[in-house]
């Protein structure tokens, strides 16, 4: 299998590096049992960026290796440490390089040395402990996880960036043009299809120094798919002027220079987007005998079209810098009227799922699926093994005003809520937080529906209230025992139970014989 040496279209796959974890850590120190929280933050993943490289001219090296990937964020440790950014990939391509998406859409035209696309983002780090502490939440037993960075499929067409692109039928003497005209060494043969890549040449003429490009292979039905020119035409669609080079010398019966003409005209106009283009005629090959007196027939033809001709013979130089300087006179009129282009940044900015900042609530088969950018974005940052990030996740739902909008829905408790993408969604059993117009309180990361208070834990509530009304000289010992025989609980009183030892209330560690 032969290996391309030039390659002007590839499918890339991108995939930016994914953020580290936050940790929750507490500070330990000697006589300081009470340190406070130090976790860390995740570093974010790096991101994968495409450069205009003026030294690349192809896109071989994407044809051989499609997949790249950004580096990983490090995670989090203890002792307020955030873990290490990751690496952003930079990958190089040719000047007029033209980035799409899968469906088509034009992401990015990269023209100028140093232009910048961020075609994929990294992932943010998530937060330690330290970053979530507040004044309402002191020591979070809980931590963020890092975000995936962004994973796309895109396709890069190269477009080249010339000055000046030569158009015509297969050995009409393109090669040998720029040949002549620069120090370009192109493949010259005496058979059609001599060349299978486009071909650049530097031209200097005067104070103007352009680039010139030719389309190999272009013949009549090529916007059909014949030959090779429909492959290549897309590079002459940043020129500034095309040159019609025209072979007067063919030994092919049937054809004639305007004839000629006519049909690369005609298969400009069904390529679409050249019409603006200044045109040129070159006549070559008038070293020839027949070349010339057939020039000489045509050239006044040509001109009563509008056309600015130039008999010319890229063998023998004859005409060549009268060409070279009328080329060069239509570039530098292109570059006076053209505004210069300065190197630029691009970050592509994915819009949200539901086109903003807000979110939606949807009822689908499968039960409430809730999208939007903020929610799936919590989703994905939250430890469902910890039940405290899990009670943090659901303050900010309920904050953002999903559990709201889904009761004004119509969902009761116990429907399937489901948010995310289809393909990729968190399922919730729902619960609402508000049941009869009464808002359930506690700490955060804590449901009371799901917590029963311990008998000790009862028990000391029952002391402490009774504490308030005890007689002079009882001890709490003894307001603990007064509490533990049955016939001595007041209607209003909490009911503790009783114990098989009559000497609990002393044995039980949150009793004491002092107050």
């Amino acid at each position: 299998m032969a290996v391309p040496t030039f390659v002007d279209r590839v499918t890339l796959y991108v995939s930016a590096g994914r953020g580290g974890n936050g940790v929750a850590s507490v500070h330990r120190e000697k006589f300081k049992p009470l340190g406070g929280p130090d976790g860390g933050n995740g570093g974010p993943g790096g991101s994968v960026i495409l450069r205009v490289d003026p030294d690349v001219t192809t896109l071989i090296d994407y044809h051989h290796s499609p997949k790249r990937r950004g580096e990983h964020g490090g995670h989090g440790a203890g002792g307020h440490r955030n873990g290490a950014h990751g690496a952003d990939l930079v990958l190089p391509v040719p000047d007029g390089t033209l980035v799409t998406d899968r469906k088509g859409n034009v992401l990015a035209d990269m023209v100028g040395p140093g232009t910048e696309l961020v075609v994929a983002q990294g992932g943010r780090g998530g937060l330690g402990n330290a970053a979530l502490a507040s004044s309402k939440r002191k020591a979070p037993g809980f931590a963020l996880l890092g975000e995936p960075g962004d994973e796309l499929e895109i396709v890069l067409e190269l477009k080249v960036v010339a000055d000046i692109g030569l158009v015509g039928f297969p050995s009409a003497g393109k090669s040998s043009l720029i040949a002549a005209v620069s120090r370009a060494r192109p493949k010259i043969a005496d058979y059609p299809f001599t060349t299978l890549v486009p071909n650049l040449g530097v031209v200097t003429a005067g104070d103007t120094t352009f680039t010139v490009a030719d389309v190999p292979g272009l013949i009549e039905g090529a916007s059909d798919g014949r030959g090779l020119g429909h492959d290549f035409l897309r590079h002459i669609e940043r020129c500034a002027a095309l040159v019609h080079v025209i072979d007067t010398a063919t030994m092919e019966p049937g054809r004639n220079p305007v004839e000629d003409l006519d049909i690369i005209e005609n298969e400009l106009a069904r390529y679409g987007g050249l019409e603006d283009r200044p045109r040129l005629v070159a006549l070559n090959k008038i070293d020839v005998p027949d070349g010339r007196d057939i020039a000489g027939f045509v050239v006044e033809e040509l001109r009563e079209r509008g056309l600015r001709v130039f008999p010319v013979s890229a063998a023998s130089g004859e005409g060549m810098r009268e060409l070279t300087f009328a080329m060069a006179e239509i570039v530098a009129r292109a570059r006076a009227e053209k505004p210069v282009v300065e190197a630029q940044r691009i970050v592509l900015r994915p819009p949200s799922a539901d086109g903003s900042d807000s979110f939606t609530v949807t009822e689908t088969g499968e039960g409430w699926r809730v999208r939007g950018e903020k929610p799936e974005r919590w989703v994905r940052q939250t430890d469902f093994s910890n039940d405290e990030a899990v009670g943090f996740l659901a303050d900010r739902l309920n904050r953002l005003g999903v559990e709201t909008r889904l009761v004004e829905l119509g969902a009761v408790e116990g429907d399937t809520v489901l948010i995310g993408h289809p393909d990729n969604s968190v399922v919730f059993d729902f619960k609402p937080g508000v049941d009869a117009g009464v808002e359930m309180l506690g700490r955060r990361g804590e449901d009371q529906r799901f917590d029963e208070s311990r008998a000790a834990a009862r028990r000391r509530r029952a002391i402490d209230d009774a504490m308030d009304d005890r007689a002079e000289g009882e001890t709490r010992a003894d307001v603990a025992r007064r509490l533990d025989k049955p016939e001595r609980l007041g209607p209003t009183s909490y009911e503790i139970g009783t114990h098989d030892d009559p000497d609990w209330a002393e044995n039980d560690p949150g009793v004491s014989e002092q107050e």
